[in-house]
This record gives C-alpha cells, sequence and structure tokens, in this order.
C-alpha cells in the first residue's frame, strides 16, 4: 500500500505506518503542480532581485544583510552547514522517517518555494530505505527543528551520514548505493528543507500512538488489580461516569468493565467492600483525564503535520512572499508537556495498586509482598523500590520544557518552544512507564496466582484471564524468591510490545 501526500491529508497513524512499518509514499499530482507552481513564481521574484529573507538576505540577526547575486546560491551551503550543529546520540531512525514525511507533506501545500526536485529527493528516501543519521539533540524548538532538520538536508548536497539496509555510511555513498539522484541546494532550498517543527511534531505524533497504547494496558493492568484485590466494581458503573460527563472517563470504565467481563467478581458472586480506596475506584476519572488530554494533544499534532511551518510562506497565486513565524514548536509543546504529565499521574496510580497487592493490610487475604513463605522470602517487596525509582525520575521528568525558553541569535530569537526538550523527555517518561505498568502487572499476576493456590478459586474475567496467560509466557510465578531484575526487563519490554494488549483485544475486541 502507498501514502499519497496531498498536505492535507495525514494522521497520526499514517505517520506510524511510514515511520515505523515503511509503508511507501508518493505525492499527489496536484501537490506536484503547487509546488511547480510556487517555485516558478519565487524564481521570478528571485529574477527581479526582490528582497525575501532567508533567499538573497541573511538570517536571524543577519536578516537585513542583502546578499550578492553570485552569492545566493552558495548561501544555501552554508546555511544548512551551521545549522548542522547537533550533538549526542543517533537520533531513533522512525523519528527521523517520521521528520522527513512531515516535511514532504508541507512542501505539498505549494507555498515553501522549493524545487519539485527536492522533495522528490525526500520521497526516494523514504521509499528506498536511505535515514538520514541526525544527532538527538541540539534544537531549540523554534525557526523550526534546525539542527536535526539540517542533518537531513546534507543529503540532498550528498553529505552528512546515513543509515542503508543496516550500515552507517557517509551520504554520498549511501545515496549511490541506494540509486537515488543527489538534487543539491539552490535559491530557497535549504531553508525550504529544515525551516519547521517537523522532528518534534513526527516525535509527538509517536507519543501520542504509544501513550494511547499505554493508556489501555494500565486499564487492563488496574482490571487485573481490581480482581486480585476482590475490588467492589460498582464505580465502575455507566452512570456513574455519564452523569459527570468527561469521554475520557466513560471510555476508561466501559475498557475495565470489558476486561473483568464474564468473571465471578464482575457477575457479582463475590463479597466486596462497600467502598474502596482511591486507588481502586477512581481510575476511571484518572486514566480518563490523561485520555482527554491525549484527544486534546492529537487534535494539535495532527493540525501541525497538516499544516505549513515555513519561513517565508509563498502564495502562488497572490505573487505574494510572507515572513512570519510558523515554525514556533510552541502549539505542540505545551499540549505534550501535559502528556508527559499525564503519562506520570498514571503511573502513580499503578504503583498505588502494586502497593496494595503487597501491604498484608490492604490486599483482603494476600500473603505480605505475594511469597507464599513471608520471612524466608520477601517477594515482590523490592519490585517497589524499582517502581517508586522510576516514577520520581518521572516527576523530575515532568517540568514543563514549554516555559523554559533561553533567548539566542542575538536576541533575535528571543522567545523559543524547548520543543524538542518535550519530545525527547516524554519518551523517557514512557520508557520508565513500561517499567512500573509492568512491575504492577507482574504483581497482579502473582496475587491472582496465589488466590487460586491458597483460597477457594474463583473465575476471572475474561480479559484478565487472557492477559494473565500471556503474561505467563514470559515471567513464571514467583515460587521461590529469585533475582528480579530479568523478570522485570521482560515485563518491561513486553508492555513496550503491547502484546499483552493486542492478545486480549483478540477475545474481547477493542478498548477505545
Amino acid at each position: 500500500m502507498t501514502f499519497i501526500i496531498t498536505g492535507a491529508n495525514l494522521k497520526i497513524e499514517d505517520v506510524v505506518r511510514v515511520a515505523r512499518f515503511n509503508e511507501k509514499v508518493e505525492l499527489h499530482p496536484d501537490s506536484v503542480a503547487k509546488i511547480n507552481k510556487c517555485r516558478a513564481m519565487l524564481d521570478k521574484k528571485i529574477a527581479a532581485h526582490e528582497i525575501m529573507y532567508g533567499i538573497n538576505t541573511g538570517i536571524g540577526e543577519f536578516s537585513e544583510i542583502v546578499l550578492k547575486d553570485d552569492q545566493v546560491q552558495d548561501f544555501q551551503k552554508y546555511l544548512v552547514y551551521n545549522h548542522a550543529a547537533g550533538i549526542g546520540n543517533a537520533m531513533p531512525l522512525d523519528h527521523v522517517r517520521g521528520a522527513m514525511l512531515g516535511r514532504i507533506n508541507v512542501h505539498a501545500h505549494g507555498n515553501s518555494g522549493c524545487r519539485i526536485d527536492i522533495t522528490q529527493t525526500l520521497v526516494e528516501m523514504l521509499n528506498k530505505g536511505v535515514t538520514p543519521y541526525v544527532c538527538e539533540k541540539g534544537s531549540v524548538g523554534a525557526c523550526g527543528d534546525l539542527a536535526p532538520m539540517s542533518q537531513i538536508a546534507l543529503l540532498l548536497m550528498g553529505e552528512g551520514h546515513a543509515f542503508y539496509k543496516g550500515e552507517k555510511l557517509e551520504g554520498k555513498e549511501a545515496m549511490k548505493r541506494a540509486g537515488i539522484a543527489v538534487p543539491g541546494l539552490h535559491a530557497r532550498d535549504g531553508l525550504a528543507a529544515i525551516n519547521g517543527s517537523n522532528v518534534l511534531t513526527a516525535m509527538s505524533a509517536l507519543m501520542v500512538y504509544d501513550t494511547n497504547r499505554f493508556l489501555k494496558q494500565a486499564e487492563i493492568a488496574c482490571a487485573m488489580s481490581l480482581e486480585a484485590l476482590k475490588a467492589n466494581l460498582k464505580p465502575y458503573h455507566p452512570k456513574i461516569l455519564e452523569v459527570r460527563g468527561f469521554s475520557g472517563g466513560m471510555r476508561s470504565a466501559a475498557a475495565i468493565r470489558k476486561v473483568t467481563k464474564g468473571g465471578d467478581l464482575s457477575e457479582g458472586k463475590l463479597k466486596t467492600k462497600v467502598q474502596d480506596a482511591y486507588s481502586m475506584r477512581s481510575t476511571p476519572q484518572v486514566i480518563g483525564a490523561a485520555h482527554d488530554a491525549l484527544k486534546y494533544a492529537r487534535e494539535q499534532v495532527e493540525i501541525e503535520l497538516n499544516g505549513v511551518g515555513d519561513n517565508p510562506i509563498f502564495f502562488a497565486d497572490e505573487n505574494l512572499a510572507l515572513s512570519g513565524a510558523n515554525f514556533q514548536g510552541s502549539p505542540i509543546s505545551l499540549p505534550m508537556d501535559l502528556i508527559g504529565a499525564a503519562v506520570t499521574m498514571v503511573c502513580v496510580l499503578s504503583e498505588r495498586r502494586m502497593n496494595r497487592l503487597n501491604n498484608p493490610a490492604l490486599s483482603v487475604g494476600l500473603p505480605p509482598f505475594l511469597t507464599k513463605d513471608p520471612g524466608m522470602f520477601s517477594g515482590l517487596m523490592l519490585s517497589q523500590y524499582t517502581a517508586d525509582m522510576q516514577i520520581v525520575e518521572q516527576r523530575i521528568l515532568c517540568m514543563p520544557a514549554s516555559v523554559q525558553s533561553i533567548p539566542a541569535a542575538a536576541d533575535q530569537e528571543d522567545f523559543v518552544s524547548m520543543g524538542m526538550n518535550t519530545a525527547l523527555k516524554n519518551f523517557q517518561i514512557l520508557d520508565n512507564a513500561y517499567g512500573i505498568l509492568g512491575i504492577e502487572f507482574m504483581a497482579a499476576a502473582q496475587a491472582l496466582d496465589l488466590r487460586e493456590l491458597l483460597e477457594t478459586p474463583y473465575k476471572y474475567g475474561i480479559g484478565t484471564q487472557k492477559a494473565k496467560d500471556t503474561l505467563r509466557k514470559h515471567v513464571t510465578f514467583l515460587d521461590i524468591d529469585r533475582p528480579l531484575y530479568p523478570d522485570h526487563n521482560a515485563m518491561k519490554e513486553l508492555v513496550k510490545t503491547g502484546e499483552i494488549l493486542d492478545e486480549v483485544e483478540k477475545v474481547i475486541g477493542s478498548l477505545e
């Protein structure tokens, strides 16, 4: 299947398919025509010596310096050189591919002024698997993600480095092996390739997708813990959530009801308390709030994916060139800061349920720390420590990046979004979240197995049983103490892959 790029139809799931699963892309013929029309207008303006930012002027603090005719083309090369100033480890390939897709989608509007060769070369690079080597750090999320996008743009000159068929190569060699012609940079081409918040937006798109899957798994883990703790499920009655009115809360309660359906607890066959602690009865309100935050973030990210983040912006029909600040990353940075906090909030709730599973004063008859021989064995006591450490790190990372502007470029760029910091820290938060939720899953499965061993067995929900069965393929019951780090890492990877979610949804349907 090939995704047709029009500038207006790009969804988060499309980014995932292209960035992670290498779906092919193609420019719509209408977009090709728009790009060519815009470039023809720009060429006339250049020939007429019309002063335009970043084309025949310097940039930033040098925007008032007019370039000579013989400098205009070479300026694009030096512009890319100067901005290819990142630092750190190589960015994951899906982040880079997502950024390239986003940049192509900007060009598809026909407002960027670059030659069609530039856009089509990016298309070829995606389709043939040439992924530029890009450092993770360096962007301040204003004037676009200039540092990482410039490392992508180096390939348009046959420079820089790239990954091709699992090998890191000189840019020129990667392009040669893939059979891609190097277009070079003419007037405007360099700035049109780099001047947008495409990296942080691509990363945010992937984060939104991953967070949605994480939240659904958090609901499955919650359901398992609720069944293990013999919770009162009346707080999950649809009328309670409906009368308040938040769509996320209604969705979350429905998901948990779906996972527990068919079990003795769901069918009222077990004795429960009249009212449980908040960590057991307020999950729909908490995870629901995260769902609602994610809905807002998704809307913002998809607007940006399909908008024109560029400078200057050209309007061929009006013969107009306008300079502004559509590259500013704040519309993405602000909602995505919220997503990091939302994920952390859900993890705090997960750890509180895990605490109840471990604590004999709170676990409704389960043995201390979920071990059959307390004292001799410590069970999952230290698993809670591991979860707690990761939550503290998440809390530290939850400080918003969107308020952290540091002026740059001689105060020409005196407010920047720091959106790349948001994107980077969000993936660190999510990485910890996989580990924290994995520990709740492990504790809930241990508790459910102990109920079967030590009490009269009762039937679990269809989704709960499937989740436990899937988990047990990777981590066995803790009969006697053993080193837990292999189990923790196995559970973290299991949550990251979403295997439990996929298996549960096969038997009970989608949790959305």
